[in-house]
């Protein structure tokens, strides 16, 4: 046999060996195809598939990295999504052969599992509001407004008299800054900014500025609320962050959707009766979401609350819009306002 023959016989025999492919290299899918939407409470049919001749040892099947369940074989396992954060969750299959293994991952959606409830509002009293007040967090604590304004160079931290609408102490963040949302704990007021990724600190008696931290959670800093353990703040999208109450990083989140999409611009929040209550940046709308999965359970309809007649010639309307909400724990009064607006309204949310 000369040279040219055995060559290509050695050629061949390699060819042949190439076809046979590692049993635990790219033969596993899985279903249910990504993107999938899902409601909240629904169990998802979660298959992992491969070639026939693979005999695997154990399936192990997780959701955003975290072991969910394990087989033996690629019978379906049913997956409960009850207790599972709203929005994309990643599912994972992971197939072991011997010391080897194949992972082969896809991603659902879940929604909200039902729609919201529909409410509008009945105005109970008005009081005035500062129309310089380019307001962007609302606070009622132990007989006061706390109102955080943004709008460079104005940026201020105020504490007002709800019957006058009258600042009586004030402390101004510079011309630098723009406000945005803020919160009481104990005796401090944390108050964020915009874009400038910093927070301050304020002694809640005398607005002496104690600490400034700075703020790298999540796009921008928009609204904030205390529930009494952690922070939530929102920062421009769907998604509001858990934030430790005492160095302020995350600890968390929750994606906000409804039960058929994501609802952005997710704006200042207050805490009220264990749910979180948002205004939806430049919509007449309040939300009432769900804390601990992001489901959205009512949405009211503020449309009218001052309404478009009554505006003076060359108010921007497309600027300074609903905004801001605040709650009387102890009088149980709710109160809404918006940005330069003329009044604060005391309001009650009443079903459609």
């Amino acid at each position: 046999m000369n040279n040219k023959i055995k060559l290509l016989l050695a050629s061949f025999a390699l060819l042949a060996l190439g076809c046979h492919h590692n049993p635990t290299e790219n033969i596993v899918t899985i279903s249910p195809d990504a993107g999938t939407s899902y409601k909240s409470g629904d169990v998802v049919a979660v298959k992992a598939h491969y070639s026939a001749d693979t005999k695997p040892d154990s399936i192990v099947y997780l959701v955003d990295s975290v072991r969910v369940g394990m087989l033996k074989d690629s019978s379906v396992l049913s997956l409960k999504t009850d207790s599972m954060l709203l929005g994309p969750r990643v599912i994972t299959a992971r197939v072991y052969i011997g010391s080897k293994n194949q992972e082969a991952s896809t991603n659902i959606v879940l929604l909200a599992a039902k729609a919201p409830e529909e409410y509008t509002y009945k105005v109970i009293k008005v009081y005035p509001h500062d129309t310089s007040a380019y307001t962007e967090g609302l606070l009622y604590h132990d007989g006061y407004l706390y109102e955080s304004t943004g709008n460079k160079p104005n940026s201020a931290l105020k504490k007002v008299d709800l019957e006058t609408g009258k600042t009586v102490m004030q402390a101004k963040l510079g011309p630098k800054y723009f406000g945005e949302g803020s919160a009481i704990i104990d005796d401090k007021i944390v108050m964020f900014t915009y874009t400038e990724k910093l927070g301050f600190v304020f002694d809640k008696n005398t607005f002496k500025m104690l600490s400034t931290f700075t703020n790298n959670v999540g796009i921008e800093g928009w609204g904030v609320t205390y529930d009494g353990n952690k922070l939530y703040l929102d920062d421009s999208s769907n998604r509001i962050w858990f934030l430790d109450k005492n160095n302020y990083h995350a600890t968390g989140y929750i994606d906000v959707y409804d039960n058929k999409k994501a609802i952005d611009s997710v704006n200042e929040l207050e805490y009220i009766d264990h749910k979180l209550y948002s205004n939806i940046y430049q919509h007449d709308t309040i939300l009432v979401i769900n804390p601990k999965n992001g489901a959205v359970l009512q949405r009211v309809d503020m449309k009218n609350l001052w309404p478009m007649a009554s505006r003076p010639p060359g108010f921007d309307n497309g600027e300074n819009v609903l905004n801001g909400i605040a709650w009387d724990e102890k009088g149980k009064r709710l109160f809404v306002t918006g940005k330069k607006w003329p009044h604060l309204y005391q309001v009650e949310f009443v079903k459609k």
